[in-house]
């Protein structure tokens, strides 16, 4: 064995995690050679560091309600908001995707498990006719953007470990979905060791650590220490459109967002919102507390401030995340940053962890047996200088894959999908009949490079001097 994987072992040893290695002497010389690449990846200081302090210390901090209060945000013009100052956005937006500045990234480690699908989330057919990939549908926005602004958009997509090369290889064999293979650009997200209650790491085998994703908030680490963030400066991005694979309907590249960022001058993060349906629905809320923006999660708020309303009647915490940000290159490498003072915290999730024991026989447990560390995105949003928040429609950009059945499921999202693509035929002047809900009789689907909105779908419809018949089954692309 090498000085350097001796000095390794030595580490572990000094840091009391020494018995990671408690079975090398059984490990063939592959075996080893993956103990020792997962084990470079730890760092052990922060690791034990994390265990003090939220295994051993007595879990996180209690829920502090002095001075919390709903979070302002920009008002959708349906809904009150100023029109004249959405339209100012929009320009502003547009000059900085005509100028290359905007990239978009998605957020793409998890598998579609809880869909009963075998592969990675992003690969999971979501149109309700072609059956089109979520990946695919995300691409043909960014080239629909790409056209219409006559503009090259990187497109930055964060990995797992676990799904890497299937997501590459997807990608591959569609072409990239009709962009540049070269504006496309795969890093892994990081990870993190499970420990136990007394904050010793877990080995999944003889040979393997129990590691898992540090979150959708180690995207930020994730994208200065896979240089990609270094790649956005040379290219001359200066912004980033942030989304996670799960959501369809999302804009991933919304000049009017880009653009209300853009015009707050010192902005650092930006985000949408949509109202929440009802008080206790399952998304975060956006508030500010001793002059900060921050997301509470529905989890951690009272019921009784969930519920709390206003002199109106309706909702004071109304605003709820939905996990659609804006963030500055800038910003970006200060939080992600391997030196920087600002890092955004942990939070602990007490799990059931599939492990060997002493004797390295494999343990199913069957109720949670250790701890995995995450970080949140929405978590830099204290740190960041004059966030923006604007409201967003729910039917017009947030509808979810998440589970096989019922909320947030295939049925419910394409069934969405196809209330969207209905409301713009009917813009346009077209006759469709539909139920009290709005969704049509018949299934029929628009490309996002046919249109990738209501007024992109009525100037295109407006532009044909013959226009196709809208029938069951027909795909307008």
């Amino acid at each position: 064995m090498s000085g350097s994987h001796t000095d390794l072992r030595q580490a572990f040893e000094q840091a009391g995690q020494g018995h990671v290695f408690r079975f090398w002497d059984q490990l063939d010389e592959s075996q080893q050679s993956n103990l020792l690449s997962e084990a470079a990846e730890i760092d052990l200081e922060e690791i034990n560091r994390l265990s003090d302090t939220l295994v051993m210390g007595g879990q996180e901090e209690s829920f502090d309600s002095d001075g919390l209060e709903p979070a302002p945000y920009r008002a959708h013009p349906s809904n009150g908001g100023d029109a004249a100052l959405w339209q100012r956005a929009r320009e502003v937006g547009e000059e900085a995707l005509r100028g290359g500045k905007v990239a978009a990234f998605v957020v793409a480690g998890g598998q579609g498990t809880r869909l009963g699908y075998n592969a990675p989330k992003g690969t999971f057919p979501v149109t309700p006719v072609s059956q089109k990939s979520l990946f695919q549908v995300f691409a043909e926005k960014i080239r629909a953007a790409e056209i219409r602004y006559e503009t090259q958009i990187p497109w930055l997509i964060m990995t797992s470990n676990a799904n890497y090369e299937a997501t590459v290889e997807a990608f591959e064999q569609a072409d990239y979905f009709g962009l540049k293979k070269e504006n496309v650009r795969f890093f892994r997200q990081g990870r993190l060791p499970a420990v136990d209650g007394k904050g010793k790491i877990l080995l999944e085998d003889k040979d393997s650590i129990a590691m898992s994703p540090d979150g959708h908030g180690g995207s930020l680490r994730a994208l200065v220490r896979s240089g990609a963030i270094a790649e956005m400066k040379k290219r001359g991005v200066s912004t980033i459109s942030y989304f996670q694979v799960d959501n369809p309907l999302v804009h991933c590249i919304d000049p009017t967002f880009v653009g209300f960022h853009l015009m707050e001058g010192s902005a650092e993060m930006s985000s949408k919102m949509i109202p929440k349906a009802y008080s206790t629905e399952k998304v975060g809320h956006f508030c500010t507390q001793n002059g900060q923006t921050k997301v509470i999660e529905y989890s951690d708020m009272p019921e009784s401030l969930q519920e709390a309303k206003d002199a109106e009647g309706k909702l004071r915490f109304i605003a709820g995340s939905i996990a659609i940000h804006v963030i500055s290159v800038d910003f970006v490498e200060k939080m992600g940053g391997d030196n920087s003072d600002l890092n955004l915290p942990f939070h602990l999730a007490h799990k059931k962890i599939n492990h060997v024991d002493e004797a390295g026989k494999s343990v199913s447990p069957q109720k949670p047996n250790g701890y995995k560390f995450e970080m949140f995105v929405f978590d830099a949003l204290p740190f960041a200088s004059d966030p923006v928040i604007i409201e967003t429609r729910r039917e017009d950009e947030f509808s979810p894959v998440k589970n096989a059945e019922g909320l947030d499921s295939p049925k419910t999202c394409s069934e969405d999908q196809l209330r969207q693509f209905t409301r713009w035929t009917l813009a346009a002047g077209l006759d469709l009949a539909t139920d009290v809900t709005g969704l049509p009789a018949i299934r029929f689907e628009v490309s996002p490079l046919f249109a990738d909105s209501e007024a992109a779908f009525v100037e295109k419809w407006n532009s044909l001097e013959v226009k196709p018949e809208i029938t069951d089954g027909t795909v307008l692309s």
